[in-house]
């Protein structure tokens, strides 16, 4: 029996039939490509509730998705960016918690059928419903990531979930805006059951009904885990000597069950919490205290707490800027990287790469194990073989590990890879990606002996991150089908991938790689040629300066910290040590050599290289790695400018001045045609870099402080330091005419 509640549908997307005495009701919003929140998606799905509580014939209900791999993406964004003040937001909140406590108050039982994503709103939607069922697909994820965006779980989650699952889970999901898989949600009683695909919505209905006729009593983890431990609790000795042996299970009612231990437990989170964020990222300490509140205070105060925190959110800079960066990533994945959005990719089926070392093995496992397609690695010997399948194997290891693969999954993706010493398996490669060392001459023998073992039409990518694309494409017979690809390390980890394009460049090439880059679980960013290309451009000014304020005297552990606090993942003098001193100091006369002494290098590590100091990779750089304790090497302070007798630098100011050389030369890429707009420029240095999100990438940060300020603090340290600090033509033109880069 199906009932018509055609404005319903036409709407807001939702169906709504009776299947032998369940209401079956689908979310499927037309035009979109996932399920989102809004209030009105609320007051309709209230109204078909209503119409299912006043039918005698519907004993139970089942929630589902009509979207092919997504339940419910989260609360729509674009919404929320309507929103001008902070008792606005309060108030939506407000109404969210209210419908969904409608729900969980519901006379009949409500099964939610959860296959794809079920993400923030999704997943207090389903919190709400008496049963939750997911698939067991790699498509499925239930997590509250509200914090990524600036935000916190607004609609009930900061309470439902602790008392789902426990404190101690619910922070660990909430406060990281963490997402978990099938498996795992299961063993925090986040679902009751996961099934495979298929029967995902027989089984719905199939509970709903023995829900209905009380056939099913639900028992989850957490609430089991209190009655063992208040079972053992009356069995005396006994119960104590279980309780001993199963500590697990006891640290955790210790802590949760009494309020020393719940004081413990949130002392101990914020401290853990305030060492993450340095108080730069305000919505994990919201989402902090609104589940406090509600933990001491009850639920309906803890209700109050989350709606009137999530309206300050809101409205925040903070979220503001974390959510234009949501925006931008989102736009970026519907581009094919050229200026005709017609051009499509050509389909990559085999992918060989030239370079057994760090970068080639990462890149090795990316196509292999995120793609999904079969790889053929070469170097020039056994050594550099051996290294770059061990190192695919050490990244499958850990996610066997960590539970996120089986080992067969991982063998499965190890097969996949093959390698060699010749070019043998490169007859049918469909896309080649070079990562050898950063020598014009060696690129251009290997693109040569690439294309006599290829099709004519392999495209040839190369890893390098300074040398010109142009330059190389000079090596080739097809410069056509020349690009570049610049990955970071670790290319596992590193979510960025920098393609770069030179004049001659086929954009089905570029449409290729962007597509290759996005099935590999990268943001990519396309810019065009120039030395240095974009990252490796803007972050020379900003590494040099760092090395100018060692000869100047700085104290290395103050100007890292000084980088940390003002948002940097790590300094700049710990990054030196990480991508290798010797690396940055090749880099230095490349970029002189292109841009002259605006962007000369200091003389600052000539003797830390003389003395044979490469960083962490032969564990001899500024930075002791031989302890347990990370400290830096004193005796590097007898090969600097000034010896061990350092100075005294105002951290604000050193970080000022390497933060304006990374904005400033950005704004210089986009003058000059590197970047394509501000946007792609604030996410590569976000993505590839980590310029603070919370500042929202250079552009948005020149904005924040407006075009004219920064003007003011350029001119003011170039008065005082020379011409590296001269301002880009293109901000003095975005000055004189009144704009913001973002306003353009």
């Amino acid at each position: 029996m199906a009932i018509k509640l055609e404005e319903l549908e036409a709407q807001q997307g939702f169906t709504y039939s009776v299947e032998d005495g369940v209401a079956v009701i689908t979310i499927d919003q037309q035009g979109e490509a996932v399920n989102t929140l809004s209030p009105e998606t609320g007051t309709a799905f209230e109204k078909l509730l209503g119409h299912a509580e006043a039918d005698p014939n519907v004993k139970a209900v089942v929630f589902t998705s009509g979207k092919k791999d997504t339940f419910v993406a989260g609360a729509k964004i674009d919404f929320l960016q309507t929103i001008k003040t902070a008792a606005e937001a309060t108030e939506i909140s407000r109404k969210g918690q209210e419908g969904f406590d409608r729900l969980d108050a519901f006379p009949k039982p409500v099964v939610a059928a959860i296959h794809g994503a079920c993400l923030g709103g999704g997943l207090e939607w389903a919190l709400a419903c008496d049963y939750r069922i997911a698939t067991d697909s790699p498509k499925t994820q239930l997590g509250l990531p509200e914090t990524q965006l600036g935000l916190l779980p607004g609609a009930g989650g900061t309470q439902r979930l602790p008392a789902l699952i426990g404190i101690q889970a619910a922070l660990d999901l909430i406060l990281a805006g963490k997402t978990v898989k099938p498996s795992k949600a299961k063993r925090l009683g986040l679902v009751d059951e996961v099934v495979p695909v298929p029967i995902l919505r027989s089984i719905a209905l199939q509970r709903a009904r023995e829900l209905s006729a009380g056939a099913l009593k639900v028992e989850r983890p957490h609430g089991q885990r209190l009655k063992a431990v208040a079972a053992q609790s009356k069995k005396g000795l006994a119960g104590m000597l279980q309780r001993l042996a199963d500590k697990a299970l006891w640290s955790e009612v210790a802590l949760e069950a009494n309020p020393l231990g719940r004081k413990l437990l949130f002392d101990q989170a914020r401290k853990l919490l305030l060492k993450k964020t340095r108080g730069k990222y305000p919505a994990p300490e919201k989402a902090l205290e609104a589940i406090r509140v509600g933990v001491e205070s009850g639920r309906k105060a803890g209700l109050e707490t989350e709606a009137r925190l999530f309206g300050e959110l809101v409205v925040s800079d903070v979220s503001k800027r974390l959510v234009e960066i949501f925006f931008a990533t989102t736009a970026l994945k519907k581009e094919n990287g050229t200026s005709d959005p017609s051009v499509m990719p050509r389909e990559v089926k085999k992918i060989g790469v030239l370079g057994g070392g760090l970068m080639g093995g990462g890149i090795a496992y990316v196509s292999a194990a995120l793609q999904g397609v079969p790889v053929r690695v070469k170097d020039k010997d056994d050594a550099g073989v051996g290294r770059a399948l061990k190192q695919v194997q050490s990244v499958l290891d850990e996610r066997v590990k960590r539970r996120s693969l089986t080992w067969r999954e991982a063998a499965a993706k190890q097969a996949l890879i093959t390698a060699g010493t010749d070019y043998s398996g490169f007859k049918n490669v469909d896309l080649v990606i070079e990562a050898v060392f950063e020598d014009l001459k060696l690129k251009h023998r290997v693109i040569a002996e690439t294309e006599a073992v290829t099709r004519e039409d392999c495209i040839f990518a190369s890893n390098t991150s300074s040398l010109p694309i142009t330059e190389l494409a000079k090596g080739s017979k097809r410069p056509e089908q020349v690009i570049g690809m610049h990955y970071f390390s670790p290319v596992h980890k590193m979510p960025l991938l920098e393609i770069i394009t030179h004049k001659g460049t086929a954009d089905w090439v570029t449409a290729t790689c962007v597509e290759v880059g996005r099935k590999q679980g990268k943001t990519v960013i396309v810019v065009n040629d120039g030395v240095g290309f974009y990252t490796s451009r803007i972050l020379a000014p900003y590494m040099n300066e760092a090395a100018y304020l060692l000869a100047e005297g700085a104290d290395i552990a103050e100007l890292d910290k000084a980088l940390v606090e003002f948002g940097f993942p790590v300094g700049p003098i710990t990054l030196l040590d990480e991508v290798g001193i010797d690396v940055a100091y090749k880099v230095g006369p490349i970029m002189e050599a292109a841009f002259g002494k605006r962007l000369a290098a200091p003389k600052t590590l000539d003797k830390v290289i003389q003395d044979g100091r490469l960083g962490r990779k032969n564990q001899k750089g500024f930075y002791t790695y031989t302890g347990k304790k990370k400290e830096v090497d004193a005796s590097v302070y007898g090969l600097l400018p000034g010896g061990a007798d350092r100075k005294k630098f105002d951290r604000t100011e050193m970080a000022e001045r390497c933060a304006l050389q990374m904005v400033n030369e950005a704004i210089r890429c986009l003058g000059e045609g590197i970047l394509r707009s501000p946007r792609d420029g604030d996410v590569g240095a976000i993505f590839g870099l980590g310029f603070p999100p919370f500042l929202g990438g250079p552009f948005r940060y020149a904005d924040s402080l407006t075009p004219a300020v920064l003007l003011k603090r350029l001119e003011h340290y170039q008065d005082k330091y020379g011409e590296r600090f001269t301002p880009a033509p293109h901000l003095v033109d975005v000055v004189n005419a009144g704009k913001t880069f973002h306003s353009r």
